[in-house]
């Protein structure tokens, strides 16, 4: 006759195999890993971080202010705030027909990150008149509560009014008296291509944290 022996409750809980100390930091590290993965995938494809370097768009942004930009499916908008990757600036030739390179911001030819406000984009007409500091587009004069003074200074880059090449931004900074910006031949018109994305968002400092518009 066969013995039949029951294990009770506790035995089985006796026989599970309980978690060790490895388990637990292995489930860590993967967790770890998980979220450094996802972070990197949201700031490669998403967004990106800029640090300021200068005063060209007081008041709106300062030096060493961190921002996040947006660069996915960017389209440039009148207004918005980006970050262009300057090389070369993009003025007109004599003739005011076609577009020429000159030579950028920086003397060796590198690049160099700038922040400024597009203020027009391909097929708006600019026109400035540097006597009263009013900027006009399309005809309209705009309506600027963040700049820090009224644009008086030309910088030689075009004759006014000029319109805007498809495929190119009109840029300035909102500290007009201290930007370089498309009214230099270093900048000019700045093609699409190398803007890196809209600003969105400062995160530093902390007190300043917020949207930016």
């Amino acid at each position: 006759m066969s013995e039949e022996y029951e294990v009770s409750v506790d035995t089985e809980k006796s026989l599970e195999k309980k978690p060790s100390f490895f388990d637990d930091l292995m489930d860590l590290v993967e967790s770890v890993i998980f979220s450094i993965f996802i972070v990197t995938l949201v700031f490669t494809f998403l967004f990106r971080i800029a640090t300021v370097d200068g005063p060209s768009m007081l008041d709106t942004l300062h030096d060493k202010d961190r921002l996040i930009i947006s660069h996915l499916f960017y389209e440039p908008k009148q207004g918005d705030i980006v970050i262009i990757n300057n090389k070369n600036g993009h003025i007109y030739d004599e003739k005011h027909e076609n577009i020429i390179k000159t030579r950028g911001i920086n003397p060796d030819g590198s690049e160099k990150k700038i922040v400024k406000r597009i203020i027009a984009v391909g097929g708006q007409e600019v026109n400035i008149d540097f006597k009263k500091g009013k900027v006009y587009v399309d005809n309209v004069e705009l309506d600027e509560p963040y700049i820090k003074e009224p644009t008086f200074r030309d910088e030689g880059a075009f004759r006014f009014p000029v319109t805007v090449p498809e495929g190119y931004v009109f840029v300035m900074g909102d500290n007009r008296d201290a930007s370089k910006d498309s009214r230099d031949s270093q900048i000019g018109f700045v093609p699409v291509e190398e803007i890196m994305g809209k600003v969105v968002f400062r995160i530093y400092p902390f007190k300043s944290l917020g949207v930016v518009r």
